[in-house]
């Protein structure tokens, strides 16, 4: 073996060291997904399939697993096509019973869940800013959207050190046992707890003729908007330009 050789391998054996000891090349860890269990996967498509408005609830974390959810909890709550307002006595009795229980707040109120009745699972304004409200102060949280037709969407928020959020993959784990579906006692939940009210027109529209309902150029009140139950990035209406009064330049006509 010559004297080439032998160096060429010193400096083989050098960039070998110096690859695996660089923090900067290792591996990245393990992304992280949230996991339901069967059982809850299939309650959470029963409630939501059970009526024609959002539904929402609290994802219940296995013991050693935050990110694995084992049931979906719901609590009373107000619900329209593009809403889902929980009721703050309900949500303050779910966590005292839940605490009674024996578990932590890091296994039952970290996990946002709701649906979307449309097809989109995309996180409407609304979503966010009630995500930053409830969730902003907590460690660390979730908040999760499966829509009607089957898409979802996931999104972890750290808020210690410098804090950050990602997406994150969305998985049914059956890696463990888990139990049988119970319709009736998830269609019992969901008639307690989920409240839609009557769709009414907002009040400053009262006797207006039902074919014409006045508007202006900025965007729809939210009042009614939730009463069409238009989506949130959809509620702006085309409309004609069918009757114009010089005395109110700013008024138009929308059919509907």
């Amino acid at each position: 073996m010559n004297d080439a050789t032998i160096a060429e391998r010193r400096r083989t054996k050098h960039r070998r060291w110096l690859r695996h000891s660089n923090p900067y090349q290792n591996p990245r860890p393990h992304q992280p997904t949230l996991r339901f269990s069967p059982t809850a996967w299939a309650k959470l498509l029963f409630l939501r399939d059970l009526g024609p408005t959002e539904v929402g609830g609290f994802g219940i974390s296995a013991a050693d697993d935050c990110l694995r959810i084992e049931d979906v909890q719901l609590v009373r709550q107000s619900c329209t096509c593009v809403t889902v307002h929980f009721d703050d006595a309900a949500v303050a009795d779910f966590f005292d019973s839940q605490v009674d229980q024996g578990l932590p707040p890091s296994r039952f109120g970290r996990v946002w869940i709701h649906t979307h009745p449309g097809s989109s699972a995309t996180p409407s304004l609304r979503d966010e800013e009630t995500f930053a409200c409830s969730f902003g102060s907590v460690d660390w949280a979730v908040m999760f959207i499966v829509a009607q037709e089957g898409q979802t969407y996931a999104r972890l928020r750290f808020n210690v050190g410098p804090g950050g959020s990602l997406a994150i993959p969305v998985a049914v784990d059956f890696s463990r046992d888990f139990t049988a579906s119970d319709h009736a006692a998830w269609k019992a939940e969901y008639e307690r707890c989920v409240m839609t009210p009557e769709p009414r027109p907002p009040a400053i529209f009262d006797g207006w003729p039902a074919d014409t309902l006045p508007r202006t150029n900025e965007f729809l009140d939210e009042e009614w908007a939730d009463f069409f139950g238009w989506p949130d990035d959809e509620r702006e209406l085309a409309y004609r330009h069918e009757e114009f009064n010089p005395s109110e330049p700013f008024a138009e006509v929308v059919h509907v």
